[in-house]
């Protein structure tokens, strides 16, 4: 009758085992998933970011001459002559 008893502690002792091992693990599964989630969404929101800073950049950057939408070429189609004008007298 001890054997019996031997054997069942130890099968107890083995499934009490199993049980703790098993919550260690999936507790560091759904850590580690946590983990990346929490990196991506850091990503994105950096991405964000750096989108949101070179419109600004763009929206407020001074314009030149050259990026004023006028055509100063002559030959195109599209060259409009009033609006060289203006932009040459706004020069000066």
């Amino acid at each position: 009758m001890a054997s019996t008893q031997g054997v069942n502690v130890l099968r107890y002792s083995a499934l009490v085992a199993g049980l703790v091992y098993g919550v260690y693990h999936q507790s560091s599964i759904t850590s580690t998933a946590k983990r990346a989630e929490a990196d991506r969404e850091y990503a994105r929101q950096e991405r964000l970011i750096e989108q949101a800073k070179a419109e600004w950049k763009k929206k407020t950057a001074p314009q030149d001459s050259k990026t004023s939408g006028v055509i100063t070429d002559p030959e195109d189609s599209r060259f409009d002559l009033e609006a060289f004008l203006k932009l040459k007298a706004g020069e000066n």
